[in-house]
């Protein structure tokens, strides 16, 4: 039977506690001190701490300067009130989760379901490593670069906790990916992982996906519906495009996090939400929040901690290693194994990869198909614009170094809503008006690169020109 240990200076509060975890069938200990609470770890280790932030002798945090004493158990803060900075206190002193008060039953349900002790958790994290030094392979991520190694260590650090994450990065560098990862390592990684991408449902629809709906509440709700943050219950919600949603639910979302609880779509009921969320965008924040695009607070919110993805072109020591990735899956689906010559490869070390991963992935489909017999060369490769195979390879060890592309001067002082203006406007015109290399330049969606050229050209810009083509909205999802 799985032990808990109560750390709570108020009687009522801690016998409630332990009745509604007794029912959880663990065997129950409390104590109302410090010095209590040192006792009943000597006696009986557990492997779940509640632990109150406010006792009589000291703060419950006192008890992370003998880290012997709790090593071995999982320790979840009680806290008045659900805030940023206990998040952040958390994450610092290496609790894995927090409760408010009034403790509920739902609330110590949900935390009991997903007790795992810290080591056990740990010798996971060390066979992942062992795995990424023999293959590369990290989760459900590849490279051997300094770079991903920086993103490994932030996922292993955070996902044992449940604090918000935030990951930046550009269009098809892998944000969905990496919250997969951080769920994966989890200890909600026993109930759902739900994607939403805020940029493809209809502003008009996404509150009631979000949140759900009541039968009613507006025209064509004909049945009650469960949003998001109902479904992945328990789990982890991923905010993809987070920029894109509308500010008026912005305001919603920042109260869930804050409260934890939301409302339906026509509903005036107060339901709980046991949900870890991670939030990504493809643009600078900073720039969005100046855009108000996202507002400042939930920006503050959300980034807790943060994790930024940096782009294929900045790891190309680890573009063969994620080729030979996806070629082997395809290989595996079609049923004929190629491989690709040492030509191609390094041809694929010299392209800049404006499309990021997900560009290197259709390519790899697409010369799996064009090869005429078991070796796949050089013929179909994508080239850098105007840039002749042989000179791209001309650098040292025979990976290349990115060609020269034109640049953008401005002034100081310039706003931020102006200098994303300029960026796209020249971005656009410089890849000859082409919206999918366009946006994957700038790293952004497509729908965010026509919603932008849309509003440049309702404001009367000179320099944009825009024909019937430019301003074509793109498929949903794109």
């Amino acid at each position: 039977m799985s032990h808990a240990l109560i750390v709570e200076d108020d009687a009522d509060a801690a016998r409630m506690m332990a009745a509604l975890i007794a029912e959880q069938q663990f065997s129950v200990a409390t104590a109302g001190s410090l010095r209590d609470a040192r006792r009943q770890l000597a006696l009986q280790r557990p492997d779940v701490v509640l632990l109150d932030l406010q006792l009589p002798d000291g703060s419950g945090m006192d008890l992370f300067e003998t880290p012997d004493l709790i090593k071995h158990s999982e320790v979840v803060l009680i806290t008045g009130h659900a805030s940023l900075e206990t998040s952040i206190q958390a994450l610092r002193f290496g609790a894995a989760d927090y409760i408010t008060k009034p403790v509920s039953k739902r609330q110590l349900q949900g935390i009991l379901s997903r007790v795992m002790r810290p080591d056990a958790l740990q010798a996971e994290i060390g066979q992942m490593e062992a795995e990424w030094a023999r293959s590369g392979h990290f989760g459900h991520l590849w490279g051997r670069s300094a770079a991903m190694q920086r993103v490994y260590r932030q996922i292993t650090r955070v996902a044992i906790t449940s604090i918000s994450v935030f990951v930046t990065g550009e269009s098809g560098t892998g944000k969905e990916v990496v919250a997969r990862s951080v769920h994966d390592l989890s200890r909600r990684r026993a109930r759902p992982f739900l994607a939403v991408n805020c940029g493809a449902i209809s502003p008009n629809l996404i509150e009631s996906e979000i949140f759900g709906h009541e039968k009613g509440s507006f025209t064509g709700a004909d049945t009650q519906h469960q949003g998001f943050f109902e479904r992945a219950h328990g789990g982890t919600l991923f905010l993809d495009e987070i920029t894109e949603m509308p500010i008026e639910l912005q305001v919603k979302l920042l109260r869930v996090l804050e409260t934890g609880t939301f409302m339906r779509v026509g509903s005036t009921q107060l339901r709980e939400a046991d949900v870890r969320v991670i939030a990504a965008t493809n643009r600078a924040p900073e720039l969005a929040v100046a855009d108000h695009k996202l507002r400042e607070d939930l920006f503050y919110r959300l980034n807790v901690f943060p994790i930024e993805l940096p782009p294929l072109r900045e790891r190309r020591e680890d573009v063969p290693l994620l080729a030979e990735h996806f070629l082997a899956g395809v290989c595996q689906r079609e049923g004929h194994s190629r491989r690709f010559t040492p030509r191609a490869l390094q041809a694929l070390q010299a392209y800049r990869w404006p499309g990021n991963v997900r560009e290197l992935r259709n390519v790899v489909q697409r010369v799996y198909v064009m090869a005429d017999g078991d070796d796949i060369g050089d013929e179909w490769l994508p080239r850098d614009s105007g840039v002749p195979l042989s000179m791209s390879m001309a650098g040292e060890g025979g990976v290349a170094a990115p060609p020269a592309v034109p640049s953008l001067t401005l002034p100081l002082g310039t706003s931020m809503a102006e200098a994303e203006r300029q960026l796209i406007l020249a971005t656009f015109q410089h890849f000859n008006r082409h919206k999918e290399r366009t946006a994957a330049a700038l790293g952004v969606s497509m729908k965010t690169l026509y919603n932008r050229l849309k509003e440049y050209s309702r404001g009367g810009d000179d320099a944009m020109e825009a024909t019937a083509a430019d301003l074509a909205e793109p498929p949903a999802g794109s």
